[in-house]
């Protein structure tokens, strides 16, 4: 289902950096769970819904790195003390932009005016309502100074001491002690999820790309995160290849990957054979309720196929750094009956044209739940994910990753189920399901990438090539005098593989971008070759110091004198905000654009006007300078980039 619509779709693997559900069970090695069982376990959730809130206000100590949270605290006291009537103020802090005075501002003032107009004589207008905020902020060594501007928007100006002592603890804390502190423990990430026996192709990449990054991002955040790979292995399309494999192989012993060869031809022969021989498609037919029967030849033989797919995808995964756990919609076969049953017995489902469905208020089609010839579809399967992610693995926050054409089947899934109670009506509540929809890759001619001969672009492939350009590059500059060969692969893999991720993740998810090798790999604009290569120069400045960061770390001191410095520190701070913006949201462009703007303002506002090496400053502005390569770096990671340290 996955990518069933805009995108095509493939299957799954394994290896050191995946792991899958063992295929015992489907031969029921763990029983789906009992009708009572079930409604205990649902009854359990919608109780849990009602307690739990979207967000909390994480104590001080928790938020060392996220200054907007800081603030947010200082300035609940003192609206607290303005109006202490009205219960529901809470602070609206946000970043200063570049014509405005001030680092933050606090932007209550009018909202509060327009509730407690004519109530208080000395509160006349929105201005004198933000000075009295401004007079009424308890004392702290973060906020240097204060004014009201306009309607009574409250501008603050950080401390420089408090700036630079807030960097130099992170340098030897880590950056973890800025990593955002979100308000659930536990999530699941449904991403990439190929269908078997189909291949991987550049439809895939934003699936599995965006998916790693909301993962990284999550668990930097001290999220424990389900990495799931809802792979399409259980269709209807398993009779066919099962007939096809036992036609061309009629020993099964002879059944290995070098013997099938590629899959997709396999899988498009046999899909020939279906079309086009009346005689194997009722054979194929057949073998789809053998194997759905527990037949162990069928089963044997579905098995194979699943682990020749997984080998195949592997590869792609393998080049992305990605991590997942397989499981596929095979495994929550067993749990389809008893979740239905549960939605049956509260009069959700209904018969309809021989088919079972769910009527949803705001849609002119039901969502069908069992098809007219008895067979479960994608539905189903969805709605047995969810109640075992739900109600076995304790997920708080279920995130889909697919194109933005499954957008109504998650709309009318999520409201199914929110209807049979196991979400809560408010869907800003937890636990909290969202569909995370991303738009189309296009080629140069503004249609979907493909091919010239109109075949899906194999995205093996596609990472190769931008690895082949990347090693190019890197020769023709020289490169392969001066490095070994295996420096020079590395650096062609982290420049190559990141360009493709960074140039797809740049991009709001929701919206079409263009695959062109030529601008992703270019080293100037806003291209992971041009940051990779400013966090190498950065690690270069601190190398022709001479001087061991590590010691300067213990015993230097930052200061923050010149302007330059101190926009540089801003930014450096606001990486813990936005991390946590980038994950409420789900847009890892947030991050990119975050990632960019650190680089440019590293180079044209602050090395661009503070010499380093050699100045009187040298030690601060090399603790600046590590402190942006560990920001740099981590934002890397979050992105799934490897960073290069020379070039």
């Amino acid at each position: 289902m996955r990518g069933s619509l805009n995108l095509i779709v493939p299957p799954k693997f394994s290896s050191p950096l995946i792991s899958f559900s063992p295929l015992s069970h489907l031969h029921f090695s763990h029983s789906p769970p009992s009708s009572d069982q079930f409604k205990a376990a649902s009854r359990k959730l919608i109780f849990a819904t009602k307690i739990q809130s979207v967000s909390t206000m994480a104590t001080e100590e928790e938020n060392l790195g996220n200054v907007k949270r800081q603030l947010a605290k200082l300035f609940e006291g003192s609206l607290r003390a303005v109006v202490p009537d009205e219960q529901d103020v809470e602070p609206m802090i946000a970043a200063s932009t570049g014509k405005f005075v001030g680092d933050y501002q606090c932007n209550n003032a009018m909202r509060i005016f327009s509730k407690i107009k004519g109530r208080d004589p000395q509160l006349r207008n929105p201005a004198s309502v933000g000075q009295a905020i401004v007079e009424h902020l308890p004392p702290s060594d973060i906020i240097e100074s204060c004014s009201v501007a306009g309607a009574g928007f409250v501008n603050v100006v950080l401390s420089k001491t408090w700036m630079a002592k807030n960097i130099q603890s992170m340098l030897i804390g880590g950056i973890e002690n800025w990593a955002p502190q979100l308000a659930i423990k536990r999530a699941v990430v449904d991403f990439s999820s190929p269908n078997i026996a189909k291949e991987m192709h550049v439809g895939h990449l934003r699936s599995t790309i965006i998916g790693d990054t909301l993962s990284r991002m999550l668990e930097f955040s001290n999220v424990e995160v389900l990495r799931r790979n809802h792979v399409g292995d259980w269709g209807t399309q398993f009779g066919m290849l099962i007939e096809f494999l036992f036609e061309n192989f009629p020993n099964s012993e002879d059944v290995s990957e070098t013997a099938v060869g590629d899959l997709q031809t396999f899988y498009k022969a046999s899909k020939q054979r279906f079309d086009n021989d009346a005689a194997f498609k009722e054979r194929a037919q057949r073998a789809v309720v053998l194997l759905q029967g527990g037949q162990p030849e069928y089963r044997k033989a579905w098995a194979q196929i699943c682990e020749i797919s997984r080998k195949e995808f592997d590869r792609v995964y393998q080049r992305l750094g990605v991590q997942l756990e397989e499981k596929g919609e095979s495994f929550y076969n067993p749990y389809i009956p008893a979740v239905l049953k549960e939605l049956s017995d509260q009069g959700l489902i209904e018969e309809s044209q021989g088919a079972r469905v769910i009527f949803l208020e705001g849609f002119n089609i039901p969502l069908i739940v069992v098809k007219s010839d008895g067979g479960y579809n994608y539905a189903s399967t969805d709605l047995a994910a969810l109640w075992y992610r739900l109600n076995e693995e304790k997920a708080e926050w279920i995130i889909y990753v697919t194109d933005v054409g499954q957008q109504q089947h998650f709309d009318m899934f999520f409201k199914a189920a929110r209807r049979a109670g196991w979400l809560p009506a408010d869907a800003n509540l937890y636990p909290r399901v969202s569909h995370v929809g991303f738009g189309l890759v296009l080629g140069e001619d503004g249609k979907r990438f493909r091919t010239r001969n109109t075949e899906v672009v194999r995205l093996v492939d596609l990472l190769d090539e931008a690895k082949s350009r990347s090693k190019a590059a890197l020769i023709e500059r020289g490169k392969a005098e001066e490095w070994t060969e295996e420096e020079l692969e590395k650096t062609a893999e982290a420049v190559g593989y990141g360009a493709v991720k960074y140039a797809d993740l740049k991009n709001n998810r929701l919206t079409n971008y263009t695959f062109d090798f030529d601008q992703m790999l270019n080293d100037k604009g806003n291209t992971a070759v041009y940051l990779l290569y400013a966090h190498a120069r950065i690690c270069s400045i601190i190398r022709k110091s001479g001087k061991d960061i590590v010691e300067l770390k213990k015993t230097g001191v930052i200061v923050l004198d010149h302007a330059g410095e101190r926009d540089l520190a801003l930014h450096l701070l606001q990486f813990s905000e936005i991390v946590e913006e980038a994950c409420t949201n789900l847009l890892p462009n947030v991050l990119c654009e975050y990632l960019y703007n650190l680089s440019e303002i590293f180079t044209k506002k602050f090395y661009s006007n503070c010499q380093v090496v050699g100045s009187p400053e040298e030690t601060s502005r090399l603790l600046l300078c590590e402190a942006t390569a560990v920001v740099m770096r981590k934002c890397f990671h979050l992105l799934g980039i490897v960073p290069v340290y020379k070039i």
